[in-house]
């Protein structure tokens, strides 16, 4: 889900300001992420509704299907019909009573399971439980049916509006009725089991509505039937399981615009638009035709579109933004940074959607790092360069703020989708990934294992390291320790000195909330400019908090300026970068430290060296913010230390002579 998205500059401002559909509070500029996030909070006036013992009772089961046969119209939000549910009962025990969500405020007709009618139900809240007339057996499939009807609620409960929503479109005058559930709304127009990790296999959507509506929904239309008194039925099927909140009904007078697409495996996929009339087409052909081409690009850096023997396609709504419903997204308008960002939710949310709402990043930071994926190839190197300042500049607006949603959050719609943490400081973390790995070979395997291992699953961020972990070839517990549990980001301050062809630097980090991760290890590439008009790239580890190392320079070179992180890899702040005479003899004798091997790296109790420089020498180990956490004496010809006592994470060791460090090493303790 994207709103008010940070549009593209440059060469797109010309499209961007055609796309605009005077949304409610979008603006062209990356202060509007603080902007929504406001709406969100001020619209979440209802949290989640179903206890901890009523998920106790859903979980009982496990859905497999769903059919919703529901009326409405665009200018209401009444709606009303029937949802049938097939399920297994996984309790282990037989099972009498059915529980699922529902709004209070809906009148229930009846519930029947397997043919019987229910003899009641209790109601509290949004939690309903039925009777079962009889007890489903240990591991048995049954069918159950629920009628009810009403009006829904328009207190402002989802991301932003409602769970159904009404309204009218500023710059088309087009109304539209349109379903909105991430991300505890769905039960506020279906009866539903709200919990994320149990993807139902297929969904029906039978929707029933006035000529000459259209109703978008998921996967493909079956079937439209045109009904007595100038209705008409639009029939529509998934067979990919979907998650609750992705299933979405749209309602509107459409007119319908196609743009199909072949995939590098040479798959016609049907790219299908409903737009509100003519006039959208005139102002915004040119957007809507880059969906192919942004389909393509994401199927060629991953996996083929995942949901291709069916559709991609949108419906209009005047939403604020974007949906990501899967297969068919719900969006305001088709500005190039909401398009990317909603179809990139359907490999990271749709196919693979987060487990808990504490991992929400999983579908948002990947979905808004797809804006940066698309901007190269369709845009320019620097619209992408200016979207990534945008990004980096509203993250480090303010100091602190973790990734994860903290547990004590995990119901706050405002805290889950915090547009800086959540979006922008997420993808800003998936780009230092890709810098962690240095082989985009490697990152763009790794999203791919993630998308085949877990196609059509729910995950969790665990799964995700773990697979980067693979391509990393070590532990890298140090990097989501600091970057996604962890809160603020490193400023970078450097003093450097040329003499003769040696160059030598030193780089002080301090960090925006020491109180909380007081330092991060990380690489960092230094440009060095030279008189002559070229250039020089190094990359060294800032494994301290203060880092010494040189460089010898090529012949005749003088160094004219240095610039920390050219390329916008890292979140960081730059501070003072000056040159200093006095640096040269401290950064000299760092220099005669040498490298010594170490094996096994990771260890886990002992680590054992090649050889010493001397016949006994002091080991020193220092953790990723520079403390001192081992001291041993080493002898002998082939010396091991202790590292059982350790924490797992990043040391680096040191071995000292006299008092002088000589020799070094980094390993990882698991």
């Amino acid at each position: 889900m994207r709103f008010l998205p940070f549009a593209a500059v440059g060469l797109l401002a010309s499209l961007v300001s055609q796309a605009q559909d005077a949304p409610r509070h979008a603006k062209v500029s990356q202060s509007a992420a603080a902007e929504c996030a406001a709406a969100r909070q001020h619209s979440a006036l209802r949290q989640p509704v179903h206890t901890v013992r009523h998920r106790q009772k859903m979980e009982r089961y496990d859905l497999n299907y769903y059919k919703l046969d529901v009326s409405l119209t665009n200018t209401t939000l009444d709606i009303g019909g029937s949802v049938r549910l097939r399920a297994r009962n996984v309790s282990g025990q037989a099972l009498d009573s059915l529980a699922f969500e529902l709004y209070s405020t809906f009148t229930i007709d009846s519930v029947v399971v397997d043919g019987r009618r229910s003899s009641g139900w209790r109601r509290s809240a949004g939690d309903v439980t039925a009777r079962i007339p009889q007890p489903i057996t240990p591991n048995a499939l049954f069918y159950a049916t629920v009628y009810y009807r009403g009006t829904a609620p328009s207190g402002g409960s989802a991301a932003i509006g409602n769970g159904l929503d009404n309204g009218s479109s500023p710059t088309y005058g087009t109304q539209v009725t349109w379903s909105l559930s991430e991300p505890f709304s769905a039960y506020e127009w279906f009866p539903c089991k709200q919990v994320l990790t149990d993807k139902i296999d297929s969904v029906e959507v039978w929707a029933t509505t006035d000529r000459p509506n259209k109703v978008g929904s998921n996967g493909l239309l079956r079937n439209t039937v045109l009904l007595p008194n100038n209705k008409v039925r639009y029939e529509w099927k998934t067979k990919y399981p979907i998650d609750y909140y992705l299933i979405s009904v749209a309602c509107a007078p459409y007119i319908q615009y196609d743009t199909p697409t072949t995939l590098p495996d040479g798959r016609v996929v049907p790219v299908v638009h409903y737009i509100y009339n003519n006039q959208v087409l005139t102002d915004q052909k040119s957007l809507i035709d880059l969906t192919p081409a942004m389909i393509n690009n994401f199927s060629s850096l991953v996996v083929a579109y995942p949901f291709a023997n069916e559709k991609y396609g949108h419906s209009m709504g005047p939403i604020g933004g974007g949906m990501e419903h899967q297969t068919m997204t719900t969006q305001q308008n088709f500005s190039f940074t909401l398009t990317a960002h909603e179809l990139f939710h359907q490999w990271f949310g749709d196919n693979v959607t987060c487990a808990q709402w504490q991992d929400i990043w999983l579908n948002e930071s990947f979905a808004t790092y797809g804006e940066y994926l698309t901007l190269g190839p369709l845009s320019s190197a620097s619209d992408a360069r200016d979207w990534m300042n945008g990004e980096h500049s509203y993250v480090m607006s303010q100091p602190g703020g973790s990734i994860r949603v903290p547990d004590a959050d995990s119901t706050n719609v405002g805290r889950i989708f915090d547009s800086r943490l959540t979006y922008a400081k997420g993808a800003t973390v998936i780009h230092m990934l890709r810098y962690l790995l240095n082989d985009d070979t490697k990152f763009f395997r790794a999203l791919r294992t993630y998308q085949t291992t877990y196609a059509g699953r729910t995950a969790y961020t665990r799964d995700l390291v773990r697979i980067f972990e693979a391509e990393a070839g070590r532990s890298l517990t140090y990097f989501f320790q600091q970057w996604f549990y962890g809160q603020g980001f490193p400023s970078f301050s450097v003093r450097w000195n040329q003499v003769g062809s040696n160059f030598y630097l030193r780089s002080t980090e301090t960090a925006s909330m020491p109180t909380v991760t007081p330092f991060f290890d990380t690489d960092v590439d230094y440009l060095l400019r030279f008189a002559s008009g070229q250039t020089l790239k190094v990359r060294r580890r800032q494994a301290q908090a203060v880092t010494d190392f040189g460089v010898q320079l090529p012949a005749g070179q003088t160094v004219s300026s240095v610039e920390v992180d050219p390329d916008q890899w890292i979140l960081n702040g730059t501070g003072t970068i000056q040159r200093d005479n006095a640096l040269v003899l401290a950064t000299a004798a760092a220099q005669r430290t040498e490298r010594i091997q170490v094996y096994p790296n990771p260890a886990h109790a002992v680590l054992t060296l090649s050889s010493l420089p001397a016949p006994s020498v002091q080991a020193e180990v220092t953790d990723a913010i520079g403390r001192v956490v081992l001291r041993q004496t080493l002898t002998g010809t082939t010396p091991q230390l202790n590292v059982a006592s350790l924490r797992a994470g990043l040391y680096q060791l040191r071995l000292l002579t006299n008092g002088q460090a000589v020799q070094f090493a980094r390993f990882v303790k698991e």
